[in-house]
């Protein structure tokens, strides 16, 4: 007592006047979750790569055995990056909770904890590429913040104090939401945004217009994948678990390797060359059969041939490596580039600036190839070598070299069931660069019976097919098969998705009323 006035804020000495472990751990979680937010708002202002969830992430994808990324992409798709940040998230709320128990037991203990979390997230920060030294910054202030948190919980007596409790997860809490909400502002509209030149960019007129594929491009059957698919739905796959966001002002493109002469662009020098539009479809190579992993989309950019031929390739270059600001790389064959294939660094996606997920501001598209040995998204490098001389990403981790894209076709509509009678059958064939002369439709095992195709313009796209079938009441299989315009049948031999592409006949087993 001083001066009459009682002042009582002594942290408990003995083990039965502390509070619970498990309110310590309420506490720990509530503080690592709130601290892991605080980092997200950090990053958000300046670099959302830098994000203490970003970053871990990013780690635990370069470290994963070939093995385990196959495993993940084959089993939850596009939905493996949202997984694992889910994963990483309850990671860091047990490792919080532990915080908080070492905490009750010694301060020193719990804030130990807490800081080794800071400072993993501040070290896979700062090895990220294209991050310095301030990368650090938001993984230490969510570090500083989650002690912060516990040192209060600790000095408001929890164990005695039901209301400073409740006042404390209040807070925590507001600030966490808070952050979480700010950060994602943060993101469209603060200091690191690229929505904003994104949005201000206007797509120019193509120089060579995309030839339209006619009025029965669109075979108009519920349940078919439209020709053009749209941005929003268009499928992402890439290392990136945060898109990268590149200052358009900064943004440099350097051409280099085995050339006669080095160079390098700005955004404007591409803007300023004969701008081509042109409908391609893309595909992932993790793409099951069957699978939605492709799409097609209208694409406006620059010729990479002719704009690589301005560096004086060497003959001898065999392999273009193509890099992004994030450090993921891809390797193309030069023959594929300038063999007259319409291959773009586009800027432009379906009528509208190149989505950020899709590589604002650059990418590349070459048609007849595979993602993963062909379309760089946020675009930096293009560098002249060889097989020999380098492995790009995905080939160090066994996938195969570059091989054209195998002739698939999906089936689309019915997927599960349908009354009896006429019943219209349609899916999506490709195989890009060649094209499609035919598609064919098998019911049990009857004969295989032609389908009705849609218009296209181009052989770099995929082709919508429709059949109308006499359909029975019971179980049966839809398999269907298609050709290519070179006269080639699609194979039913089944492989895996690695290292080439899954082959095989996609089939639905459906249930008619």
């Amino acid at each position: 007592m001083e001066d009459g006035i009682v002042t009582d804020h002594t942290v408990p000495d003995t083990e039965a006047e502390r509070a619970p472990a498990r309110a310590w751990a309420l506490a720990g979680l509530v503080a690592a979750l709130s601290g892991l937010a605080v980092g997200q708002l950090a990053a958000a202002l300046f670099a959302p790569r830098a994000a203490p969830l970003s970053a871990i992430s990013d780690v635990v994808i370069a470290a994963s055995p070939p093995q385990v990324t196959q495993w993940g992409i084959e089993t939850f798709g596009t939905a493996d990056k949202p997984l694992l940040q889910a994963g990483i998230i309850v990671a860091v709320a047990v490792a919080g909770m532990l915080a908080g128990i070492a905490w009750r037991a010694a301060r020193t203990a719990g804030a130990a904890v807490a800081a080794l979390l800071a400072l993993a997230g501040a070290a896979a920060a700062v090895t990220r590429p294209d991050l310095g030294p301030a990368a650090a910054l938001p993984s230490l202030a969510a570090g500083l913040w989650a002690a912060g948190c516990l040192h209060w919980w600790d000095t408001r007596r929890p164990e005695r104090d039901a209301s400073g409790r409740r006042r404390f997860l209040a807070v925590a809490v507001a600030v966490g939401a808070g952050a979480v909400a700010a950060s994602l502002l943060a993101r469209r509209f603060g200091p690191g945004s690229v929505e904003a030149d994104r949005e201000a960019f206007t797509v120019p007129e193509p120089d060579l217009p995309a030839a339209e594929p006619g009025p029965g491009a669109d075979l108009d059957v519920e349940g078919l994948a439209p020709w053009r698919t749209p941005n929003a739905d268009f499928y992402r796959i890439d290392t990136a678990i945060t898109s990268p966001a590149v200052d358009v002002d900064t943004w440099r493109l350097r051409v280099h390797g085995m050339v006669g002469r080095t160079r390098t662009y700005t955004f404007d020098d591409l803007l300023g060359r004969e701008l081509v539009e042109r409908d391609i479809t893309l595909c992932c190579v993790s793409n099951p059969v069957g699978g939605d992993l492709v799409g097609n989309a209208r694409w406006l950019g620059v010729s990479l041939a002719e704009l690589l031929a301005e560096a004086e390739p060497d003959p001898g270059a065999d392999q273009l490596v193509s890099r992004s600001v994030d450090g993921f790389t891809a390797g193309t064959p030069t023959a594929m580039v300038f063999d007259g294939r319409d291959a773009l660094i586009a800027v432009g996606m379906n009528g509208e600036p190149l989505p950020v997920d899709h590589g604002w501001p650059a990418r590349l598209v070459v048609p007849g190839l595979y993602g993963y040995v062909s379309a760089t998204k946020w675009l930096t490098e293009l560098e002249l070598t060889t097989f020999d001389a380098y492995d790009p990403y995905w080939i160090e981790r066994d996938w195969g070299l570059p091989e054209p894209v195998h002739t698939a076709s999906r089936i689309d509509t019915p997927r599960s069931g349908a009354d009896a009678g006429t019943v219209t059958v349609a899916g999506v064939a490709w195989a890009q660069h060649r094209g499609i002369s035919a598609v064919e439709l098998k019911v049990d095992d009857g004969p295989w019976t032609e389908c009705e195709l849609s218009d296209v313009a181009t052989d770099d796209t995929w082709r919508q097919w429709r059949i109308d079938w006499d359909a029975s009441s019971g179980e049966h299989t839809l398999t269907v098969r298609a050709t290519d315009g070179d006269g080639r049948v699609q194979t039913d031999e089944v492989a895996p998705t690695k290292p080439s592409g899954a082959t095989g006949l996609h089939n639905v087993k459906i249930t008619v009323a």
